[in-house]
């Protein structure tokens, strides 16, 4: 959603470039099933909003960005709908508004319980009728070229040149220059064994940002989901907190509702609540999995509000008027990101961030429910806004890209594939495992050290993988997958309290002097000039290929990775 509504945005400045990992109809947007939060009853308000979103964030957001954000979010609304897209109405002059945790009243613009998917067709089908915009489906972001050594500039004194990229089912590497770059990749679920990302979501943009010497703040606040389906059948299909909106029951499996116990809210309490309250609950009784019962709900009530996952859970021989429905956590949302402004300016000058992948501060340490897509939007609103007041837009010359730096692994030549992807599927798996079981819901100083040494030693090994063999799509993602576990846990141990999604057996209390965010920034990073690189022989390919025609490079966060996942 972020990188597509810039593109539409951006193309008014000049040529616009969306590389996409996959299809450019797969995105996490596209599993987006609650909706989008805005003040639009006559009984809410902004500040009401404000106000929702601030307490949800714990003590983290920054209140003016959440202000701007939120006092924007009905004219969004309508934006949205003069781009084409459907949202539920009771009539023709009222919007259907659901509930979710962590709100007040109900502020939820949905289209039944698909909305991601309806913004994504609107988009899509505008993207395609616009002629500045081009599309490179199944090509991977490498890494950022940078106009100076990382290791001898700080972040705020270099600039971003453009970006390295692969190209998947050609196997190969090409570079693509620009005057501004967009990251919208959006997060990483796929760091976890259990997660409700689909397989796009192993943290590119994340890695690449801090391998160029930015700063990734509040990454220690990974929002769990509470109602992950526990199913084999079915992977990453995620329970909509709409579900409970309209009435679902959390009960144990001897059928005992267990959440007013641990907030008055009950259901409807903020998403770190009810996500620590269903672990406590597994793991008191040895449980896998808790139940969500709305077999209260009348049939055609839950077939109208929640199509998709009426007849998803169908497919799997569950009638949710008639059956609970076996749920548990599983990460969802990244909270914290690349450090950026409101507009998704980076510290590094021609770089902007926008979406999951940025951190501005407006979900502090807890995302509201449904703020994520209104986020999404805005800042490429936002972004497209500061770009346009930008001089010298469109105006680079081919001389002024002949030099700039990139990480070693590609600038080396004569490189040979692996000959077998087991060493590759193992450490994956094992770092999911990792996250899963040392850096979940609930933390302590002793998972987090346990877990932070084992991905030290796993780091060693897949970096030596990356400067010994070429690229594959396997092998870029297991080396981002990586390297952001690793940030995870470092800002997690640094964070001695707990507040909002960060949960630490050890410091089990919110600490007033530790409102701060975190902030963590690589160290010593390898890199290559990228005159005289192989890099550098395919430029005059990829020109002619117009793949590097764009004024404005946008990464959107696809995958070419198919790994098999289960929720049990």
């Amino acid at each position: 959603m972020a990188g597509l509504s810039f593109a539409l945005r951006a193309g008014s400045l000049g040529r616009v470039l969306v590389v996409t990992k996959k299809e450019v109809v797969e995105t996490n947007t596209n599993y987006a099933q609650g909706g989008l939060a805005a003040a639009l009853d006559p009984t809410d308000s902004p500040q009401n909003h404000i106000q929702d979103t601030l307490d949800c964030g714990d003590g983290l957001s920054e209140e003016a960005v959440v202000r701007r954000i939120v006092e924007d979010a009905p004219r969004f609304v309508r934006e949205l709908e003069e781009w084409g897209v459907r949202f539920t109405r009771k009539n023709q002059k009222i919007l259907d508004l659901g509930l979710e945790g962590g709100h007040s009243t109900r502020r939820i613009v949905h289209a039944k319980d698909f909305t991601g998917r309806e913004i994504e067709r609107a988009l899509v089908a505008a993207i395609r009728k616009n002629r500045e915009i081009q599309v490179e489906e199944n090509t991977l972001l490498l890494d950022l070229i940078l106009e100076r050594d990382p290791d001898e500039t700080q972040a705020k004194d270099n600039r971003c040149l453009g970006a390295v990229l692969f190209k998947a089912k050609e196997n190969r590497t090409v570079i693509c220059w620009a005057k501004t770059v967009v990251l919208a990749t959006g997060g990483a679920g796929k760091i976890y064994l259990y997660t409700t990302n689909p397989e796009i979501a192993t943290g590119d943009g994340f890695a690449v940002g801090y391998r160029a010497g930015l700063t990734l703040e509040n990454m220690e606040f990974v929002q769990f989901h509470p109602t992950c389906l526990y199913q084999p059948k079915l992977r990453n299909f995620l329970i909509s907190e709409a579900v409970r909106g309209e009435g679902a029951i959390l009960r144990n499996q001897k059928g005992q509702a267990f959440m007013k116990a641990y907030d008055p809210r009950g259901e409807l309490a903020s998403r770190d609540i009810v996500a620590r309250a269903i672990d406590a609950e597994m793991k008191k009784s040895g449980d896998e999995y808790v139940y969500l019962d709305i077999t209260h709900k009348e049939e055609a009530f839950l077939k109208n509000r929640f199509p998709n996952i009426f007849s998803t859970l169908l497919s799997v021989g569950i009638n949710m008027a008639k059956d609970s429905i076996p749920v548990v956590p599983a990460a969802h949302y990244f909270c914290g990101g690349v450090k950026a402004d409101i507009s998704g300016k980076t510290q590094l000058s021609g770089l902007y961030a926008i979406g999951e992948v940025a951190g501005t501060g407006f979900h502090g340490a807890n995302r509201l429910a449904s703020n994520s897509l209104l986020e999404a939007w805005a800042m490429a609103a936002y972004a497209a806004e500061a770009i346009k007041g930008e001089s010298g837009i469109g105006n680079r010359e081919a001389g002024d890209t002949q030099k700039g730096f990139v990480p070693v692994h590609w600038g080396k030549k004569d490189l040979t594939g692996l000959d077998e992807n087991a060493l590759i599927a193992h450490h994956w798996d094992e770092v999911r495992r990792l996250m899963s079981n040392y850096v979940g819901v609930v933390r302590s100083e002793e998972r987090l050290k346990r877990a932070l040494r084992r991905l030290s030693l796993i780091r060693e090994e897949v970096e030596e993988l990356a400067r010994n063999f070429a690229p594959t799509c396997d092998l870029l993602e297991l080396l981002n997958i990586v390297e952001v576990a690793g940030v995870v846990v470092s800002s997690a141990l640094t964070r001695q309290e707990s507040r909002g999604l960060h949960y630490r057996l050890d410091f089990p209390k919110k600490e007033n002097r530790l409102a701060l965010p975190t902030e963590m920034r690589k160290g010593r990073v390898a890199t290559v000039p990228l005159a005289g690189s192989p890099l550098e022989a395919l430029r005059a390919r990829v020109s002619r290929q117009r793949l590097a025609t764009g004024d404005q490079v946008i990464s959107k966060k696809q995958s070419s990775r198919d790994t098999s996942r289960q929720c049990c």
